[in-house]
């Protein structure tokens, strides 16, 4: 193998990269963390080609560096490597949060590329010892590119995306990136987690259903890592939620009035909008 390909970070997702990369062109793949229990899982279970918790050694190296830590994990990363990352390189993420992670990547020498990127996938647990390779079937691969990003850079992107198995690649900015992961991730997340503080969630066992069980499947999460999305991405989060707190307080109205026929049209418009929604794919959802 001539080329080296650096997976900065085993949890979930890095791990799960790792697994995936596996034999992508000729690219070694070497995993790289601090915690000797995730490395040693990763030796044994084969998470990449080379397993190490040096990072001095493998950055200078790497022709491609993906960091698959929490927010500012990376941002620190980025800042204590920022010299040491080989010249002509590309190095990206996996974050779910860009315009700060696209900020920090300024400190970068002009010499190594930087593309945004956010694999949409992912599960309620964290941890290397949930990995796997096929994580990102069927996903959304986000890239928010910089204007000096290269040709080949963005192209290998792409390849690297279809290897792992994703749908698409969606190119944006990062305003508009976190805007709508405000919206589509991000507030789902905080409403699983303020279903779960309603005193009724240890009384309801035996009456949930299907519905309750998907619209709280993501409150298990990882507190470290979403404090730092929902912090650092907070003034898009807080105009989601004010946008949804003034349909909630629509619907409460529409109840509270005892008005079945504006209950009702009011039902008819969001299931429409849904269906229409499911009608039109992904195109209706396009960032570009």
């Amino acid at each position: 193998m001539s080329k080296t390909i650096a997976v900065i970070g085993l949890g979930l997702i890095g791990g799960s990269m790792a697994l995936a990369l596996k034999g992508f062109e000729d690219f070694e793949i070497v995993g790289v963390d601090v915690s000797e229990p995730t490395l040693r899982f990763a030796a044994e279970h084969g998470v990449g080609d080379r397993i190490t918790a040096d990072a001095g050694e493998v950055v200078p190296q790497a022709d491609m560096t993906i960091l698959c830590l929490h927010p500012r994990g990376i941002t620190r990363f980025l800042e204590e490597y920022k010299d040491r990352f080989k010249p002509g390189s590309l190095v990206t993420d996996v974050c779910g949060i860009k315009t700060a992670i696209m900020a920090a990547a300024e400190v970068l020498p002009p010499e190594v590329d930087f593309i945004g990127c956010h694999p949409m996938a992912g599960t309620e647990f964290s941890g290397i010892e949930h990995a796997f390779g096929e994580m990102f079937q069927k996903s959304h691969l986000i890239l928010t590119p910089r204007e000096s990003s290269k040709a080949e850079h963005i192209a290998l992107m792409e390849r690297l995306a279809d290897y792992i198995g994703c749908k698409d690649v969606v190119r944006t900015t990062p305003e508009e990136h976190d805007a709508i992961l405000a919206y589509t991730s991000q507030m789902m997340h905080i409403i699983a987690v303020s279903v779960c503080d309603d005193p009724m969630l240890f009384t309801c066992k035996g009456f949930e259903g299907s519905s309750f069980r998907g619209c709280t499947r993501v409150a298990a999460l990882d507190v470290g890592l979403w404090t730092q999305l929902f912090s650092m991405n907070a003034p898009a989060l807080l105009t989601a939620l004010d946008r949804l707190e003034e349909n909630l307080h629509a619907y409460r109205e529409a109840i509270a009035s005892g008005d079945t026929k504006l209950l009702s049209e009011k039902l008819a418009y969001s299931a429409g909008r849904k269906r229409k929604m499911n009608l039109e794919g992904p195109d209706l959802l396009s960032l570009d």
